[in-house]
């Protein structure tokens, strides 16, 4: 099958921003009160009314769909996370690496996945209140979407205004997302010590816990210390209450309770292996082809035709010219239908910790770097990682590109080590730091994204194709082009809270 770019033709902002102000009815706030005042039978009503909802909250939140996903996640997060690249010739002329994406492109996640988040939430208070479990639900996952789409744009209109259409400033959608966490496990954390320390519900809805909260509740903690991590430069002693408070409450640190979910089929599996739409990105190549890190031979597959080495990518913005051949010489994700899509993970959670280290908080930095990497080397089957960790000589490889390929050799971006040195320099710990983070990180292009906007590691290759601005990756996606014309005041104020044109420079309000 092909791949299909859809243009959206659905709900203008405005019709779907005025889904934010659709209020919980007096009929329901008297449902499913939490802790012991809660009832079964109310659970299970809660249960038989919201699932269908909470199920598309977890599909928006954590895209898997095929055409979903390829519009929200892998054309975008997964390509400048520089996880993969584009081997489809249709989409080598205009994309996001080279900061011309269609407009269709950069406006499909505003346009399409926030109302789906916007109207399924608002279909749980009406039903449930906003005191239900699945209210507290609805309140982690509308954050972990919200969390992606402010990170794409940067100033939101999360409903936090007087105005409905209004955008809320970045600095204030961290800070209301950060109060939605602390609500919901308000609400779960009681019904759970009434449970004599667990509570199972939505079993048929959860595709990520199946229904165990426990872990919902190291989850929301994790999503805060991912957020407070991405404030620190902003607003670090707000970042370092966040987070510390989310780590003494109980991250994830444990694969077990990593937040995979269950969609068949992957939506990488359509994208890279059925459709060959991407391929590997020479960046993540270069740094594990140079470690021979084992967890690259996990991550992709050799290609159709054999080259010089097991796995070879290709230089992000590289301009193909036939998708057959791209498809043959370079390397496609190795996952099947049925691979659980991954989207937080104990890994990130000891890389965050370990960074908050360095700035002065809890924990030490080195031990927290190793748990970091023997997590990742764990998740994904890899032996070895006590040697990984101690390898003081290997530097990322010098890029050679595919015979025949679409793109050009390039000297490393890095000499950067793996093993630890307490005594290098703090801009030294931090690329060590960053780089094994992003490696763990895979294959979530968005958060790696994220990751190299704000501190500037991995260093990555230049477009293999010229741009229009002189960035290595876009600082973010420009506001959805309807905006002018259906929300035209608001989007002159979203404008002025950017700070800056509405481009792909300028920057999020985190990147200090």
């Amino acid at each position: 099958m092909k791949a299909k770019i859809f243009k959206v033709t659905g709900l203008s902002l405005i019709a779907a921003s005025a889904l934010l102000i659709t209020g919980c009815t007096a009929d329901f706030e008297e449902a499913n009160r939490p802790g012991d005042k809660t009832s079964s039978e109310e659970l299970g009503r809660d249960n038989y009314s919201t699932g269908s909802f909470l199920v598309q909250m977890q599909n928006e939140a954590f895209p898997e769909q095929e055409n979903t996903y390829q519009m929200n996640q892998d054309l975008i997060g997964n390509y400048l996370g520089r996880y993969f690249t584009y081997a489809n010739n249709g989409f080598a002329g205009n994309n996001f690496v080279r900061m011309n994406a269609p407009v269709g492109w950069v406006r499909y996640p505003f346009a399409d996945s926030m109302p789906k988040t916007v109207s399924a939430f608002n279909e749980i208070v009406r039903l449930t209140g906003t005191e239900s479990l699945s209210y507290a639900w609805a309140l982690i996952l509308r954050a972990q979407s919200f969390l992606r789409l402010t990170d794409m744009y940067g100033p939101l209109p999360i409903g936090a205004e007087e105005e409905p259409n209004a955008y809320s400033s970045q600095q204030k959608v961290y800070h209301t997302l950060v109060a939605d966490l602390d609500k919901a496990l308000g609400i779960i954390t009681p019904m759970i010590q009434a449970g004599g320390g667990t509570l199972t519900q939505f079993t048929n809805s959860d595709k990520v816990y199946d229904g165990d909260f426990t872990k919902w509740v190291k989850y929301a903690n994790s999503l805060k210390l991912r957020m407070a991590i991405r404030m620190r430069l902003a607003e670090p002693e707000y970042a370092r209450t966040v987070a510390e408070q989310a780590v003494a409450d109980g991250v994830i640190t444990s694969n077990a309770d990593n937040a995979t979910i269950l969609y068949v089929p992957n939506g990488l599996y359509k994208t890279s292996v059925e459709w060959g739409d991407s391929r590997a990105c020479a960046d993540i190549e270069s740094y594990m082809t140079g470690y021979n890190d084992p967890r690259l031979t996990q991550y992709f597959s050799t290609p159709a035709t054999p080259g010089d080495r097991a796995i070879i990518g290709c230089r992000a913005g590289a301009k193909i010219g036939n998708k057959s051949v791209a498809d043959a010489i370079y390397s496609a994700a190795k996952v099947t239908q049925d691979t659980r899509g991954i989207w937080m993970t104990a890994a990130e959670m000891a890389f965050c910790r370990a960074e908050g280290a360095l700035a002065g908080w809890n924990g030490t930095a080195e031990a927290l770097y190793n748990e970091g990497i023997t997590l990742s080397f764990e998740q994904w089957g890899a032996s070895g990682a006590a040697d990984y960790i101690a390898n003081s000589t290997a530097t990322p490889a010098d890029y050679v590109d595919a015979a025949d390929g679409y793109g050009q050799a390039h000297a490393k971006m890095s000499s950067i080590t793996v093993k630890w040195d307490d005594n290098a320099s703090a801009s030294e710990k931090m690329e060590r730091l960053m780089v094994q983070k992003w490696i763990a990180l895979f294959p979530d292009g968005q958060e790696a994204w994220s990751e190299i906007r704000r501190t500037g590691y991995p260093k990555v290759f230049p477009s293999a194709q010229s741009t229009a601005y002189d960035l290595t990756v876009p600082n973010r996606l420009p506001f959805d082009y309807m905006e002018p014309v259906n929300n035209p005041d608001n989007y002159q104020k979203a404008v002025q809270l950017l700070g800056g044109p509405d481009t792909y420079a300028t920057k999020m309000w985190w990147q200090k």
